[in-house]
Protein backbone atom coordinates (compact mmCIF):
# COMPACT_ATOMS: atom_id res chain seq x y z
CA UNK A 1 0.00 0.00 0.00
CA UNK A 2 1.17 3.17 -0.65
CA UNK A 3 1.42 6.28 1.90
CA UNK A 4 0.19 8.97 1.01
CA UNK A 5 2.97 11.80 1.35
CA UNK A 6 2.68 13.94 4.31
CA UNK A 7 1.38 17.72 3.43
CA UNK A 8 -0.30 20.62 5.03
CA UNK A 9 -3.95 19.76 4.29
CA UNK A 10 -3.25 15.92 5.66
CA UNK A 11 -2.07 17.13 9.19
CA UNK A 12 -3.39 20.55 9.62
CA UNK A 13 -5.24 18.93 12.52
CA UNK A 14 -2.83 16.50 13.61
CA UNK A 15 -1.34 18.81 16.79
CA UNK A 16 -4.33 21.06 17.32
CA UNK A 17 -5.18 21.05 21.07
CA UNK A 18 -8.92 20.99 21.72
CA UNK A 19 -10.94 24.01 22.31
CA UNK A 20 -11.07 24.71 25.98
CA UNK A 21 -11.75 28.11 27.78
CA UNK A 22 -8.20 27.94 29.06
CA UNK A 23 -6.64 27.84 25.05
CA UNK A 24 -9.34 30.81 24.13
CA UNK A 25 -7.96 33.03 26.97
CA UNK A 26 -4.03 31.75 25.68
CA UNK A 27 -5.13 33.32 22.37
CA UNK A 28 -7.09 36.16 23.28
CA UNK A 29 -3.76 37.32 25.10
CA UNK A 30 -1.34 36.78 22.25
CA UNK A 31 -3.33 39.18 20.55
CA UNK A 32 -3.95 41.16 23.17
CA UNK A 33 0.17 41.35 22.96
CA UNK A 34 0.47 41.21 18.83
CA UNK A 35 1.42 37.88 18.93
CA UNK A 36 0.08 35.32 16.64
CA UNK A 37 1.21 31.57 16.84
CA UNK A 38 2.96 29.61 14.28
CA UNK A 39 0.92 26.47 14.64
CA UNK A 40 -2.41 28.19 13.34
CA UNK A 41 -0.23 29.90 10.34
CA UNK A 42 2.09 26.62 8.92
CA UNK A 43 0.28 26.53 6.09
CA UNK A 44 0.14 30.19 4.82
CA UNK A 45 3.65 30.95 5.85
CA UNK A 46 5.20 27.33 4.46
CA UNK A 47 3.60 26.46 1.71
CA UNK A 48 4.83 23.13 0.01
CA UNK A 49 5.00 25.13 -2.92
CA UNK A 50 4.62 28.19 -3.51
CA UNK A 51 0.86 29.54 -3.62
CA UNK A 52 0.92 33.15 -5.12
CA UNK A 53 -1.58 35.65 -4.91
CA UNK A 54 -1.04 36.94 -8.11
CA UNK A 55 -3.48 35.37 -10.79
CA UNK A 56 -1.78 34.50 -14.68
CA UNK A 57 -3.71 37.25 -16.26
CA UNK A 58 -3.39 38.70 -19.68
CA UNK A 59 -4.22 42.57 -21.07
CA UNK A 60 -5.32 42.62 -25.08
CA UNK A 61 -2.82 45.55 -26.83
CA UNK A 62 -6.63 46.54 -28.39
CA UNK A 63 -8.23 47.26 -25.26
CA UNK A 64 -5.38 49.22 -23.79
CA UNK A 65 -4.38 51.74 -26.46
CA UNK A 66 -7.35 53.43 -26.67
CA UNK A 67 -7.78 53.75 -23.23
CA UNK A 68 -4.19 54.73 -22.96
CA UNK A 69 -5.22 57.11 -25.99
CA UNK A 70 -8.49 59.04 -24.06
CA UNK A 71 -6.20 59.87 -21.43
CA UNK A 72 -4.33 61.63 -23.65
CA UNK A 73 -7.31 64.03 -24.05
CA UNK A 74 -8.29 64.03 -20.53
CA UNK A 75 -5.21 63.85 -18.62
CA UNK A 76 -2.24 66.68 -18.84
CA UNK A 77 1.27 65.83 -17.89
CA UNK A 78 3.14 67.92 -15.63
CA UNK A 79 4.12 68.78 -11.65
CA UNK A 80 2.45 66.04 -9.44
CA UNK A 81 0.97 63.18 -11.66
CA UNK A 82 4.53 63.11 -13.01
CA UNK A 83 3.58 61.01 -16.01
CA UNK A 84 0.71 59.40 -17.94
CA UNK A 85 1.37 56.23 -17.12
CA UNK A 86 -1.37 53.41 -16.32
CA UNK A 87 -0.44 50.46 -14.13
CA UNK A 88 -1.51 46.88 -15.00
CA UNK A 89 -3.42 45.72 -12.30
CA UNK A 90 -3.07 42.16 -11.17
CA UNK A 91 -6.43 41.41 -10.03
CA UNK A 92 -4.80 38.86 -7.38
CA UNK A 93 -3.17 41.94 -5.90
CA UNK A 94 -6.22 44.49 -5.78
CA UNK A 95 -6.12 47.38 -4.93
CA UNK A 96 -2.48 47.73 -5.41
CA UNK A 97 -1.61 48.48 -8.89
CA UNK A 98 1.07 45.47 -8.93
CA UNK A 99 1.68 43.37 -11.95
CA UNK A 100 2.69 41.17 -9.18
CA UNK A 101 4.36 41.05 -5.83
CA UNK A 102 8.08 42.52 -7.10
CA UNK A 103 7.08 44.13 -10.68
CA UNK A 104 5.07 47.16 -12.08
CA UNK A 105 4.21 47.36 -15.67
CA UNK A 106 2.42 50.05 -17.05
CA UNK A 107 1.23 51.60 -20.74
CA UNK A 108 2.95 55.61 -20.89
CA UNK A 109 1.65 57.58 -23.29
CA UNK A 110 2.64 61.26 -24.36
CA UNK A 111 0.69 63.60 -26.89
CA UNK A 112 2.35 65.76 -29.43
CA UNK A 113 4.82 67.84 -28.44
CA UNK A 114 4.65 67.32 -24.95
CA UNK A 115 7.29 66.79 -22.20
CA UNK A 116 7.27 64.67 -19.10
CA UNK A 117 9.00 66.61 -16.41
CA UNK A 118 12.23 65.55 -15.02
CA UNK A 119 12.61 63.75 -11.59
CA UNK A 120 14.40 60.37 -10.33
CA UNK A 121 13.74 58.08 -8.10
CA UNK A 122 15.47 54.80 -6.30
CA UNK A 123 13.17 52.37 -8.44
CA UNK A 124 15.04 51.16 -11.31
CA UNK A 125 13.01 51.24 -14.48
CA UNK A 126 13.24 50.20 -18.59
CA UNK A 127 10.73 50.84 -21.39
CA UNK A 128 9.81 48.82 -24.62
CA UNK A 129 9.22 49.99 -27.42
CA UNK A 130 6.30 47.95 -29.16
CA UNK A 131 5.68 50.96 -32.33
CA UNK A 132 6.11 54.30 -32.74
CA UNK A 133 8.64 56.72 -33.49
CA UNK A 134 9.51 60.35 -32.33
CA UNK A 135 10.22 60.62 -28.37
CA UNK A 136 13.59 61.03 -26.49
CA UNK A 137 14.43 60.34 -22.70
CA UNK A 138 17.07 62.31 -21.48
CA UNK A 139 18.73 60.09 -18.56
CA UNK A 140 21.14 62.05 -16.53
CA UNK A 141 21.31 64.81 -19.36
CA UNK A 142 21.94 62.54 -22.39
CA UNK A 143 19.02 62.09 -24.78
CA UNK A 144 18.24 59.12 -26.06
CA UNK A 145 16.33 58.24 -28.83
CA UNK A 146 13.08 55.82 -28.24
CA UNK A 147 12.14 53.08 -31.31
CA UNK A 148 10.41 50.51 -32.16
CA UNK A 149 11.91 47.30 -30.54
CA UNK A 150 14.53 48.99 -28.64
CA UNK A 151 15.25 48.53 -24.93
CA UNK A 152 16.01 52.09 -22.77
CA UNK A 153 17.23 51.88 -19.11
CA UNK A 154 16.76 54.20 -16.42
CA UNK A 155 18.54 52.73 -13.45
CA UNK A 156 17.77 54.16 -9.92
CA UNK A 157 18.48 57.12 -9.28
CA UNK A 158 19.37 58.47 -12.48
CA UNK A 159 17.31 61.94 -13.29
CA UNK A 160 15.30 61.29 -16.34
CA UNK A 161 12.27 62.95 -18.34
CA UNK A 162 10.87 62.68 -21.80
CA UNK A 163 10.37 64.78 -24.98
CA UNK A 164 7.73 64.51 -27.84
CA UNK A 165 9.46 66.08 -31.15
CA UNK A 166 6.34 65.03 -33.08
CA UNK A 167 2.91 65.83 -34.11
CA UNK A 168 1.89 62.20 -33.49
CA UNK A 169 1.37 60.69 -30.05
CA UNK A 170 3.67 57.54 -28.96
CA UNK A 171 3.16 54.75 -26.49
CA UNK A 172 5.17 52.55 -24.88
CA UNK A 173 5.92 49.40 -22.14
CA UNK A 174 7.28 50.67 -18.75
CA UNK A 175 8.54 48.25 -16.40
CA UNK A 176 9.98 49.25 -12.65
CA UNK A 177 10.87 47.12 -9.15
CA UNK A 178 7.79 49.62 -7.63
CA UNK A 179 5.80 46.79 -5.67
CA UNK A 180 9.90 44.89 -4.37
CA UNK A 181 11.09 49.03 -3.77
CA UNK A 182 7.81 49.88 -1.49
CA UNK A 183 7.65 46.53 0.53
CA UNK A 184 11.28 46.45 1.49
CA UNK A 185 10.66 50.62 2.11
CA UNK A 186 13.90 51.57 0.18
CA UNK A 187 11.97 54.49 -1.82
CA UNK A 188 13.61 58.32 -2.18
CA UNK A 189 11.87 60.33 -4.94
CA UNK A 190 13.37 63.75 -6.18
CA UNK A 191 12.18 66.32 -8.65
CA UNK A 192 14.23 67.56 -11.14
CA UNK A 193 14.61 70.66 -13.49
CA UNK A 194 11.64 71.77 -14.46
CA UNK A 195 12.58 71.12 -18.31
CA UNK A 196 14.07 68.37 -19.71
CA UNK A 197 18.10 68.82 -19.35
CA UNK A 198 18.34 68.45 -22.95
CA UNK A 199 16.24 68.85 -26.12
CA UNK A 200 18.50 67.36 -28.88
CA UNK A 201 17.80 64.32 -31.06
CA UNK A 202 20.61 62.82 -31.50
CA UNK A 203 20.47 59.20 -33.72
CA UNK A 204 22.86 57.92 -30.75
CA UNK A 205 23.19 58.76 -27.51
CA UNK A 206 26.79 59.66 -25.77
CA UNK A 207 26.52 55.74 -24.01
CA UNK A 208 25.84 54.03 -26.84
CA UNK A 209 28.90 55.96 -28.47
CA UNK A 210 30.82 54.54 -25.98
CA UNK A 211 29.76 51.38 -25.41
CA UNK A 212 28.30 49.89 -28.03
CA UNK A 213 31.19 48.35 -29.88
CA UNK A 214 30.44 44.72 -30.17
CA UNK A 215 33.30 42.89 -27.51
CA UNK A 216 35.20 45.93 -27.31
CA UNK A 217 35.41 47.85 -23.55
CA UNK A 218 36.52 51.67 -23.69
CA UNK A 219 39.49 51.49 -21.45
CA UNK A 220 38.54 55.38 -19.96
CA UNK A 221 35.71 52.99 -18.15
CA UNK A 222 36.78 50.26 -16.22
CA UNK A 223 35.17 49.96 -12.89
CA UNK A 224 32.11 47.90 -12.82
CA UNK A 225 29.04 49.33 -12.71
CA UNK A 226 25.57 48.07 -10.76
CA UNK A 227 23.07 48.82 -13.94
CA UNK A 228 24.31 48.62 -17.52
CA UNK A 229 25.58 52.37 -18.70
CA UNK A 230 23.77 51.55 -22.05
CA UNK A 231 20.75 53.58 -22.25
CA UNK A 232 19.63 51.62 -25.54
CA UNK A 233 19.22 48.24 -26.44
CA UNK A 234 18.47 49.11 -30.67
CA UNK A 235 16.06 46.82 -32.43
CA UNK A 236 18.55 46.15 -35.67
CA UNK A 237 21.10 44.29 -33.22
CA UNK A 238 18.39 42.21 -31.11
CA UNK A 239 16.76 41.16 -34.45
CA UNK A 240 19.93 40.52 -36.20
CA UNK A 241 21.33 37.79 -33.03
CA UNK A 242 18.10 36.69 -33.08
CA UNK A 243 17.93 35.91 -37.04
CA UNK A 244 21.58 34.35 -36.87
CA UNK A 245 20.23 31.84 -33.86
CA UNK A 246 17.99 30.20 -36.31
CA UNK A 247 20.47 30.09 -39.34
CA UNK A 248 22.71 28.24 -37.34
CA UNK A 249 20.66 26.23 -36.26
CA UNK A 250 19.25 25.59 -39.79
CA UNK A 251 23.61 24.49 -40.30
CA UNK A 252 23.02 21.73 -37.48
CA UNK A 253 24.70 24.23 -34.86
CA UNK A 254 23.45 23.73 -31.18
CA UNK A 255 22.40 27.68 -31.32
CA UNK A 256 19.08 28.21 -30.13
CA UNK A 257 17.32 27.33 -26.58
CA UNK A 258 14.73 24.90 -27.92
CA UNK A 259 14.00 23.74 -31.28
CA UNK A 260 13.13 27.12 -33.28
CA UNK A 261 13.44 29.02 -30.87
CA UNK A 262 15.67 31.92 -30.37
CA UNK A 263 16.11 33.77 -27.28
CA UNK A 264 18.84 36.44 -25.94
CA UNK A 265 19.71 38.42 -22.72
CA UNK A 266 20.16 41.80 -22.52
CA UNK A 267 23.40 42.42 -20.34
CA UNK A 268 25.14 44.82 -18.27
CA UNK A 269 28.54 44.98 -20.74
CA UNK A 270 30.60 45.95 -17.16
CA UNK A 271 29.67 42.64 -15.43
CA UNK A 272 28.01 40.32 -18.25
CA UNK A 273 25.22 40.13 -15.74
CA UNK A 274 21.58 41.49 -15.83
CA UNK A 275 20.97 45.10 -16.76
CA UNK A 276 19.87 45.84 -13.27
CA UNK A 277 20.19 44.35 -10.01
CA UNK A 278 16.44 43.46 -9.77
CA UNK A 279 14.97 43.31 -13.33
CA UNK A 280 16.29 40.78 -16.25
CA UNK A 281 15.07 41.32 -19.48
CA UNK A 282 15.43 38.77 -22.24
CA UNK A 283 13.77 38.39 -26.04
CA UNK A 284 12.02 35.32 -27.44
CA UNK A 285 11.12 34.11 -31.13
CA UNK A 286 9.47 31.12 -32.23
CA UNK A 287 9.56 30.25 -35.84
CA UNK A 288 6.09 29.24 -37.22
CA UNK A 289 4.58 26.12 -35.18
CA UNK A 290 7.58 26.04 -32.86
CA UNK A 291 6.48 25.29 -28.78
CA UNK A 292 7.94 25.94 -25.67
CA UNK A 293 8.01 23.04 -23.52
CA UNK A 294 5.86 23.87 -19.93
CA UNK A 295 8.11 25.06 -17.21
CA UNK A 296 7.50 26.96 -13.92
CA UNK A 297 9.53 29.08 -11.96
CA UNK A 298 10.00 30.86 -8.44
CA UNK A 299 9.41 34.32 -9.49
CA UNK A 300 7.48 36.43 -11.76
CA UNK A 301 7.53 37.25 -15.62
CA UNK A 302 6.13 39.58 -17.78
CA UNK A 303 5.85 39.04 -21.87
CA UNK A 304 4.71 41.58 -24.25
CA UNK A 305 4.33 40.54 -27.92
CA UNK A 306 6.22 42.50 -29.99
CA UNK A 307 5.17 40.95 -33.32
CA UNK A 308 3.21 37.94 -34.75
CA UNK A 309 0.55 35.64 -33.45
CA UNK A 310 0.32 32.71 -31.21
CA UNK A 311 -0.96 31.51 -27.86
CA UNK A 312 0.46 30.67 -24.03
CA UNK A 313 -0.48 28.02 -21.89
CA UNK A 314 -1.43 29.66 -18.34
CA UNK A 315 -1.53 27.23 -15.58
CA UNK A 316 -3.39 24.89 -17.75
CA UNK A 317 -5.64 27.71 -19.74
CA UNK A 318 -4.62 28.40 -23.12
CA UNK A 319 -4.59 32.33 -24.61
CA UNK A 320 -4.87 33.66 -27.91
CA UNK A 321 -2.37 36.32 -28.29
CA UNK A 322 -1.33 39.07 -30.80
CA UNK A 323 0.69 42.34 -30.98
CA UNK A 324 0.92 44.45 -28.11
CA UNK A 325 -1.15 41.70 -25.62
CA UNK A 326 0.72 41.39 -22.21
CA UNK A 327 0.73 38.70 -19.77
CA UNK A 328 1.63 37.84 -16.54
CA UNK A 329 3.26 34.79 -14.84
CA UNK A 330 3.10 34.50 -11.39
CA UNK A 331 5.56 32.37 -9.13
CA UNK A 332 5.54 28.95 -9.60
CA UNK A 333 2.70 29.10 -12.20
CA UNK A 334 3.18 26.37 -14.96
CA UNK A 335 3.48 28.26 -18.96
CA UNK A 336 4.48 27.21 -22.13
CA UNK A 337 4.16 29.46 -25.88
CA UNK A 338 3.13 28.03 -29.38
CA UNK A 339 3.04 30.09 -32.27
CA UNK A 340 0.79 30.50 -34.82
CA UNK A 341 3.44 32.52 -37.25
CA UNK A 342 6.78 34.02 -36.52
CA UNK A 343 6.62 34.95 -32.93
CA UNK A 344 8.40 37.88 -30.87
CA UNK A 345 8.20 38.70 -27.32
CA UNK A 346 9.74 40.82 -25.07
CA UNK A 347 10.48 39.14 -21.62
CA UNK A 348 11.04 40.52 -18.21
CA UNK A 349 11.22 39.57 -14.48
CA UNK A 350 12.77 39.28 -10.95
CA UNK A 351 14.79 36.61 -11.74
CA UNK A 352 18.19 38.89 -10.34
CA UNK A 353 16.40 39.21 -6.62
CA UNK A 354 15.41 35.63 -6.65
CA UNK A 355 18.85 34.15 -7.77
CA UNK A 356 20.55 36.52 -5.34
CA UNK A 357 18.94 35.70 -2.47
CA UNK A 358 19.11 32.05 -3.64
CA UNK A 359 15.11 31.35 -4.25
CA UNK A 360 15.20 30.56 -7.68
CA UNK A 361 13.94 27.11 -8.44
CA UNK A 362 12.79 26.02 -12.12
CA UNK A 363 10.81 23.00 -13.41
CA UNK A 364 10.95 21.97 -17.36
CA UNK A 365 8.73 19.34 -18.66
CA UNK A 366 10.48 17.00 -20.95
Amino acid sequence: MTKEPLNHDNVEHAMQPDDTPELRALYEGFAKESLIPLWTQLGDLMPIHPKPKAVPHLWKWSALLPLAEKSGELVPVGRGGERRAIGLANPGLAPNAYISPTLWAAIQYLGPRETAPEHRHSQNAFRFVVEGEGVWTVVNGDPVRMSRGDLLLTPGWNFHGHHNDTDQPMAWLDGLDIPFSQQMDVGFFEFGSERVTDYATPNYSRGERLWCHPGLRPLSQLQNTVSSPIGAYRWEFTDRALNEQLLLEDEGQPATVGPGHAAIRYVNPTTGGDVMPTIRCEFHRLRENAETPSRQDVGSSVFQVFEGTGEVVLDGKTLKLAKGDIFVVPSWISWSLKADTQFDLFHFSDAPIMERLHFGRSKVEG
